[in-house]
């Protein structure tokens, strides 16, 4: 492993963890059901705590406004006071971009090239040039296309304040997955490529590299077929024993680190590569997808030291888990939604199968809960509304043209959906 510690550890055994949980939830903070400033909201989980949702619709009825998003990105909209970021790609793939626009009407307020890329890489048929989700806070928006780069954005000129070029990597010709991480005064970033695997971690005010952590079973990557090695994981940051460990999944392994210094505390040897769902932490167990070929959800507890496969992994789900889409956790039970649409919900604490039914479509979005409602996008623009409980409780199928590949976004008493072509404010 290499860790460019400069004084960090100290700094944690001296009581600057404090200092830096701080940090964490003041960058994180969200006004309650209003901003959505992150992937996967607030938390990091899916979860709004909005209230007064539409829960029908269609392209005409409960719609405030759509607003046409050049480009193609399956980057999600993320939110914050009166505006509504997103990341998208022009010319194919040559012109990468940040999107922001107003949320009250829709209107767009910028349109950044961050880079431009004379020969963009191929791409997964599924995939976008844009596809990771930008990250935002007070003034500042932080976008990462991968292995073209990383940069932080002024969000009331829409100017580059930063650039980072020297992030390198590669997609394996499936285009960039991985969503950006905001922790105190760092913008932590996901680089799995084929020839390189790392974590790295930013300063967010200069976009200067702090600390670079090789996945720890490199070696063992590197023995493998070189499609095998890469890995799309976004990660997440989860408090354990009263310490923050930030999560993160390469190929083959799941491992928890300090967040400040990038050393690993304890890590999972896993059966998958081409991470992409992100993990979810609740009733004392870690929920990882294990990633391709055969995706499994396993079960982990993150107090371990060391590598801990066979000492810390409660429980396995073999069948019907995501490639893709996040797992859900509500009151208990944890809900999961297969690529081709096998909806399952699971005691959390056991594995048990509670139920499982099967959804229409292919899916890639994550879902969300919100105003006491479970929503799931699939590919072709349907969003299934789900009461949650111990049975299917279909509340409402609704319908949008072009698609869904993004994951939904909530802000006060709306839901913001970015189909393949238009961003939707959709309000009673």
């Amino acid at each position: 492993m290499m860790t460019d510690f400069t004084n960090t550890v100290s700094r944690i055994r001296t009581g600057a963890f404090a200092l830096s949980l701080g940090l964490f939830l003041a960058s994180h903070a969200a006004r309650a059901g209003e901003d959505w400033p992150q992937f996967r909201g607030p938390r990091g989980n899916g979860h709004s705590d909005a209230t007064g949702l539409a829960l029908t619709w269609s392209d005409t009825q409960n719609v405030k406004w759509k607003t046409a998003i050049p480009g193609e990105g399956w980057s999600s909209p993320v939110i914050l006071g009166n505006q509504v970021w997103m990341q998208t790609a022009l010319d194919n793939g040559k012109s990468l971009r940040a999107v922001c626009v107003d949320k009250t009407d829709g209107k767009l307020l910028h349109s950044t090239e961050i880079f431009y890329v004379e020969a963009p890489e191929e791409k997964h048929a599924l995939n976008s040039h844009a596809s990771p989700t930008p990250v935002l806070e007070g003034g500042r928006a932080y976008v990462f296309f991968g292995m073209y780069g990383a940069a932080c954005l002024d969000t009331a000129t829409g100017k580059v304040l930063w650039k980072n070029t020297a992030l390198k990597h590669d997609h394996d010709k499936n285009g960039p997955g991985s969503s950006p991480l905001l922790y105190g005064d760092l913008l932590i970033l996901t680089c799995d490529g084929t020839e390189q695997q790392y974590l790295a971690a930013l300063d967010k005010q200069t976009g200067e590299l702090k600390w670079k952590t090789i996945r720890s079973n490199a070696k063992e990557l590197a023995a493998k077929n070189f499609h095998l090695r890469k890995a799309y994981h976004t990660p997440e940051i989860i408090q354990v024993g009263g310490r923050d460990q930030l999560v993160s999944m390469g190929a083959f392994r799941v491992s928890g680190l300090e967040p400040l210094s990038g050393r690993e505390i304890w890590a999972v040897d896993v059966p998958g590569f081409s991470n992409v769902p992100r993990p979810v932490f609740g009733e004392g167990l870690l929920f990882v997808a294990t990633g391709f070929m055969k995706p499994e959800l396993w079960a982990i507890r993150p107090d371990g030291q060391g590598v801990v496969t066979k000492t810390h992994v409660e429980w396995k789900l073999s069948k019907q888990a995501p490639a893709k889409p996040s797992p859900i956790l509500v009151n208990g039970r944890l809900y999961v939604i297969s690529d081709g649409g096998i909806l399952s919900c699971l005691d959390a604490k056991s594995g048990k199968e509670v139920w499982s039914e099967r959804l229409e479509g292919e899916y890639s979005a994550s879902p969300i809960y919100a105003d006491g409602h479970l929503f799931f996008c699939n590919q072709r623009g349907v969003t299934t509304v789900v009461k949650p409980g111990d049975k299917l409780n279909k509340v409402a199928t609704n319908t949008l043209p072009d698609g869904l590949m993004s994951s939904p976004a909530v802000s006060g008493k709306a839901l913001f959906l970015r189909t393949k072509t238009q961003l939707y404010r959709i309000e009673k």
